[in-house]
């Protein structure tokens, strides 16, 4: 009985009291632990930071010592963050070499014109690629000599040539002598562009380092001597020699060694069979650094100085550089799948067209460019339904091959805000309804118009025609909304991506002016999709038809209806008559349409176009992105536009444009269209002459009689009409 009532006892539970005691014994405990724990590890730390500090006085050191140890402990942490730095920008060129980056080697391509007429080659045919120990020795030191006298001991980057270079150029008070390795040239051409940027240089630098860690000096020599640019429409030394010279490679003489060395640094300048004494001149200075640079005595050399090479007889061959780079990215994307790599290909350029484009944004540079301040152009002609006929990618492609009509991503302006007034007649307004101009704020933004005025209520017409800026944001704030806006620019043709910010309408964001070309094709395609093209035919050597455009791809499908195009094209061909692009209407009465576009602090000029036969988009500004001097899109590139135009229209059958009311010019101006005005006002271009070879008559007779012969039946084996 007592042993169960001690047990009942011992099974009790504590009191709360007592509970609550032994819980806050054990918290005092923890909370002694922490305490203890925390000091003493605070006090070890403390000793250990003391005989730290302790240890390094044995360092310490005064006087100019100190200064120079805090510059170079700044210098190392400067150093570092630069370095992070550099590596930040160069991570997106190494995004290049994750690809197939050899793959041009793949595909040895001849392009004919749209005639048929052979216009130049792209791709390294394995056979011309000679290899390296197989070249003539004195064509190797010439090079080298030339372009990188250290290239067998830099590894990438040669920081002495770079001294030697920066000190030659500041006795000569001018750029006289490059400090870019031979890898880094190489680096530019496989991966980058001639953009004149810190940042391309920086890209350039470390794409260099990537060269030499993952290629062997000669491979990198190889690629170098295959790649380039040599004149003439003809890439690498092997083709050049052939063409200049008619002769293998491996025949090649010393003076033709150092005829061929001097042309990678200006083939468009030095091209043998443009400038011969030009090229002269400049094998010499190979010589001389021949002699210079210890690879050979002058008594080696005295010869090829006293009989210096001579070219073929040829006439200035000028070959579409810039379109047939945009072609050869074409043809490898549509060929990529074929079995056969050596291709013919057709092409939609029309060479006569190509001329008077080059013509035209040479003449306008050469004759307005200082006064404007402005270095550069392009242009992109494209036939009504998507055939490019003609492509400027720039001034001059032997000085730079970066093809501005097709990568240069440049702000549009004004000429952008077509997109938002499509979209608006999409939603049933007409060129009639009116709209008011008024001050606005969108979010915090309130855009003015260009002369800081307004004009109250207006016509969406006249607010096209006097590019008014404040209608196409309340347009987009009110109307339509900026996805809205982008979706139609893409659906036109526009493939570059558009930012959807609220200053998007007034056309901040960039594009190509091969994407203004395609989507303003659209308005005198009726509103049909313009399917920009520039291959229409890819055969093998046996001239099996691999691809035919007409065949292979989908029909243009609608991006406009035919009330919103007609509404758009009534509006667009006010503007040369009664807007901001007067200087573009054509001459002979030519129904032209078309809207300038003047970018902030006039970096970029605009004018894009179109008949019923063509669409124009030219663009001028500047490489480096600085002002030119007040150019806007109704000055030179709406210039520009006429002159080409003009030109393109002289003794064609001409269209009409969709929803115009007469849209061809009468009898009597179609007289004036068929030949160039005889006196241009003092602030046009000079008006270029068109060969005339067939008149319109005949023309649209053998036109019929070729559409007759392929509709006609076939015959039979005895000479009679087949039934079909």
């Amino acid at each position: 009985m007592q042993d169960d009532h001690l047990e009942d006892h011992l099974d009790a539970p504590e009191p709360p009291q007592q509970q609550r005691r032994r819980k806050r014994h054990i918290l005092l405990r923890i909370d002694s632990f922490i305490d203890s724990t925390i000091w003493n590890a605070g006090f070890r730390l403390a000793e250990i930071w003391e005989e730290i500090t302790i240890f390094f006085r044995r360092f310490t050191v005064k006087g100019w010592k100190r200064a120079v140890f805090e510059i170079a402990g700044e210098g190392m942490n400067l150093g570092t963050a630069g370095f992070v730095l550099l590596l930040a920008l160069a991570l997106p060129a190494f995004e290049e070499t994750k690809g197939n980056w050899r793959n041009q080697s793949d595909f040895a391509v001849t392009f004919l014109d749209r005639y048929g007429n052979e216009i130049g080659h792209r791709g390294i045919i394995h056979e011309d690629s000679v290899p390296i120990d197989e070249l003539p020795d004195h064509l190797i030191k010439s090079v080298l000599a030339t372009e990188d006298r250290r290239f067998f001991d830099h590894f990438g980057i040669d920081f002495l040539g770079l001294a030697r270079a920066m000190t030659e150029n500041a006795r000569a008070g001018g750029v006289v002598q490059g400090g870019s390795t031979l890898t880094q040239q190489l680096a530019k051409n496989l991966f980058l562009n001639n953009e004149r940027t810190i940042e391309r240089k920086i890209k350039e630098a470390f794409l260099s380092l990537w060269l030499e860690a993952n290629l062997s000096k000669k491979e990198i020599l190889r690629l170098y001597l295959d790649r380039a640019y040599m004149g003439g429409g003809t890439f690498g030394v092997a083709a050049a020699s052939q063409f200049y010279f008619g002769k293998d490679i491996t025949d090649v003489d010393l003076a033709e060694s150092a005829m061929l060395a001097g042309l990678f640094k200006a083939p468009a300048r030095y091209a043998p069979h443009v400038n011969l004494p030009a090229a002269r001149a400049r094998a010499n200075e190979v010589l001389t650094n021949l002699v210079q640079g210890g690879l050979m005595s002058e008594g080696q050399v005295i010869a090829a100085r006293r009989n210096p090479a001579s070219v073929i007889d040829r006439q200035e061959r000028t070959a579409p550089d810039f379109f047939l780079d945009w072609a050869f990215d074409e043809v490898q994307r549509i060929a990529r799948p074929f079995a056969q790599h050596s291709l013919i290909v057709r092409t939609t350029i029309d060479m006569g067209l190509q001329a008077a484009a080059e013509e035209s944004v040479e003449t306008s540079l050469r004759q307005y460019g200082e006064s404007f301040r402005v270095k550069q152009g392009a242009l992109v002609m494209i036939e009504n339904g998507g055939a490019v006929r003609a492509m400027v990618g720039g001034r001059d492609y032997g000085e730079s091959q970066f093809n501005r009509a097709t990568k240069a991503l440049r702000q549009p302006g004004s000429s952008f805000k077509v997109y938002t007034y499509a979209a608006a007649m999409e939603k049933g307004k007409t060129p009639e309804d009116t709209i008011v101009d008024a001050p606005i704020t969108w979010r915090g933004w309130s855009p003015q118009n260009y002369g800081r005025s307004y004009a109250g209520r207006v016509t969406y017409m006249t607010a096209i025609a006097k590019s008014i800026n404040t209608i196409p944001v309340r347009l987009a704030k009110d109307l339509l909304g900026t996805e809205v806006i982008a979706q139609t620019a893409k659906d036109m043709g526009v493939e570059t991506p558009i930012r959807t910010d609220k200053t998007m309408p007034l056309g901040t964001s960039e594009v190509t002016v091969l994407d203004q070309a395609t989507a303003y094709g659209v308005f005198p395609a009726g509103g049909l999709q313009s399917h920009r093209h520039g291959v229409t035919q890819i055969l093998n050597y046996d001239g099996d038809i691999l691809y035919d455009f007409g065949r292979d791809e989908p029909p243009a499908r609608r991006v406009l209806s035919e009330t919103a195009n007609a509404n758009m094209n009534r509006m667009l061909v006010n503007i040369p008559v009664n807007g901001t692009a007067r200087k573009a209407a054509l001459d002979g009465g030519i129904v032209t349409g078309g809207k300038t576009g003047t970018t902030q602090a006039y970096r970029d000029a605009w004018f894009v176009g179109f008949t019923g036969n063509y669409t124009t988009a030219v663009w001028f500004g500047n490489d480096d992105y600085t002002s030119t001097n007040n150019m806007t899109g109704g000055s030179l590139p709406a210039m520009s536009f006429k002159r080409l135009m003009d030109y393109a229209h002289q003794g064609i059958e001409l269209r009409p444009i969709p929803g115009i009311e007469n849209p061809l010019p009468g009898p009597a101006a179609a007289k004036t269209a068929a030949a160039p005005p005889s006196e241009q006002p003092g602030d046009a271009l000079p008006a270029l002459v068109r060969p005339r070879s067939l008149s319109v008559g005949v023309t649209r007779l053998l036109r019929q009689i070729a559409k007759d012969l392929e509709n006609a039946k076939p015959l039979s084996a005895d000479g009679r009409v087949a039934a079909l």
